[in-house]
């Protein structure tokens, strides 16, 4: 039997999907390929929904014979899967990218019974050319592309750049810091990172006149009203986008070698003016005035073991003197106001919407197993062996009514090396139990589009039990996602959540499994392919 991807007949042929969503669900068949390229998409032969009869074919057919089948009930507890579009879905030139290949993407993930899909929203897109300049044209387009399908939307606002997107800051926010270098984070080189805004100027008018935080404000407004016909139905999710990659966090890793193997500490983000007057104020205010004159002088580089250099010493380290502690303290808690102002903003711009707020706190397990925990500490959380970090963060998500993300969820301690002495399985599960201490509801992500050997055990893991995660995003959608070496395995992970509890009122009788099948007709296929 043979189902396929066709027009707007589809829904009277396939009502409710045929339940696909419990049945066989997806994996590629010999021969399946994606080609995802600016100029075509191709998904080749055809897709087999296997133990259940069931083929998706995204070509045009004319006749197909399909079998009455009973739907299962839904569980009434599982965890909502979230398929991310990727990162250029919409172009620096605010136009849809890949428009044939996501719009057959969203249907292959209907069909799977994915719940919806991430959408990347970015600020150097929408407000590109200047402050109160808002275009949100592009994205408009793809959510209408999302409602009509059918699958929920969680919208991840970006006020970072990204040079894998090949999108950066707004035009005219680039032009500023050319000409005020301080408003991007700084490192004791005198390196600037410029995919985002310095913590330490939220509250500066350093834009045009206004604060970092009035214009994110004024940018949640704009996309409030521009998609108030979405929100509460279609989007059901916002996440609010803190630093780095969306992350909250200092950009301490961003000189990273790709020669290393193992990755060094990183490097503390305190050099720019902004925060050097800041660290002078705390250390006066404290009655240590020479402590604030300057970063750590005996921090390792970005590349660098712990042990290459004193601060970060299991055994004597600066960092568990009166200095480590004046130090760590300050860095760790402008981190946390950060994200206090801007979740506080989110919650008050998206409050009386039926939407459920989020934010991504990083899986930082690098070195987890030495008593400083060094790539945390540059990281921003003053987390040690003696001190937890987390626990002032999830007070403050549930202060706020936010949700944590925490990526990672595929990683296995198992799979790091040795010599890195990391423990992302550790991590996890601390930062889960200061969550549920607070009452914050934790969603998953995997840490990389390609999903390493294991990694699919350890999501499935982390989506069962009684403390399974609320959701899950699974990134990314393109052309590795849908490729047979990948696929199978992500519709084996959909099938294992959807599995439902059969009741004895689902199962076919004998008398309906001997039925003949009933024959459909389509009236237009698709044809998944253009020049």
């Amino acid at each position: 039997m043979e189902v396929s991807v066709i027009g707007s007949s589809q829904a009277n042929i396939l009502k409710t999907d045929l339940a696909c969503r419990e049945l066989g669900l997806l994996s590629f068949k010999n021969g399946s390929r994606v080609s995802w390229g600016k100029s075509q998409i191709s998904f080749g032969r055809s897709c087999g929904l296997r133990n259940s009869g069931v083929r998706l074919t995204l070509k045009a057919v004319q006749t197909e014979a399909i079998r009455p089948q009973k739907i299962s009930r839904p569980q009434s507890h599982g965890v909502r899967l979230y398929v991310g579009l990727p990162l250029d879905a919409v172009s620096y030139c605010n136009a849809v990218n890949h428009a044939k290949a996501i719009a057959a993407g969203l249907k292959a993930l209907k069909l799977l019974g994915v719940e919806g899909v991430e959408l990347p929203i970015w600020w150097g897109v929408v407000e590109k050319e200047a402050m109160g300049k808002y275009d949100w044209s592009g994205y408009l387009a793809l959510v209408e592309m999302v409602h009509k399908v059918g699958l929920k939307l969680h919208v991840s606002l970006c006020f970072h750049g990204s040079k894998h997107a090949k999108i950066p800051l707004p035009e005219w926010v680039i032009k500023i810091g050319e000409q005020n270098p301080s408003i991007f984070f700084t490192d004791r080189t005198g390196q600037q990172y410029k995919e985002c805004l310095s913590l330490a100027v939220d509250e500066v008018p350093v834009l045009e006149g206004k604060t970092p935080v009035e214009v994110y404000n004024d940018f949640c407004e704009s996309f409030k009203s521009s998609f108030s016909s979405f929100i509460g139905s279609t989007i059901d999710g916002i996440s609010m986008g803190l630093g780095p990659d969306g992350e909250l966090r200092y950009p301490s890793h961003q000189g990273l070698s790709r020669s290393s193997k193992v990755p060094g500490v990183g490097e503390f983000q305190c050099y720019d003016k902004s925060m050097l007057a800041l660290l002078k104020e705390h250390g006066e205010t404290t009655g240590n005035p020479l402590w604030g004159l300057g970063g750590p002088h005996d921090a390792p580089a970005y590349d660098a073991s712990p042990s290459s250099n004193s601060f970060f010493k299991d055994d004597g380290g600066s960092w568990e003197s009166p200095y480590g502690d004046f130090f760590l303290s300050w860095y760790s808690s402008l981190l946390v106001r950060h994200a206090d102002r801007l979740l506080s903003l989110a919650s008050s711009a998206f409050g009386d919407s039926e939407v459920a707020i989020y934010s991504k706190v990083p899986l930082v397990h690098q070195w987890y197993k030495t008593r400083s925990h060094p790539a945390e500490l540059t990281a921003g959380f003053y987390n040690t062996q003696n001190r937890d970090g987390y626990e002032v963060i999830a007070e403050m998500f549930a202060q706020h009514s936010c949700k944590m993300i925490l990526p990672g969820m595929d990683l296995s301690d198992e799979g790091q090396l040795q010599e890195g002495l990391s423990s992302p399985e550790q991590l996890l599960g601390q930062i889960w139990s200061a969550c549920k201490k607070h009452g914050v509801e934790v969603s998953g992500e995997n840490s990389s589009d390609a999903v390493a050997h294991g990694g699919f055990e350890q999501i499935r893991k982390h989506l069962s039990g009684e403390d399974a995660a609320h959701s899950f995003f699974y990134q990314r959608m393109g052309a590795y996602f849908f490729s047979p070496e990948h696929f199978p395995s992500f519709t084996q992970l959909v099938r294992n959540m959807k599995q439902p509890q059969m009741h004895t009122d689902d199962l076919l009788s004998e008398e309906e499994k001997a039925k003949e099948p009933v024959a459909a007709t389509s009236e237009s296929g698709i044809q998944m392919q253009t020049a």
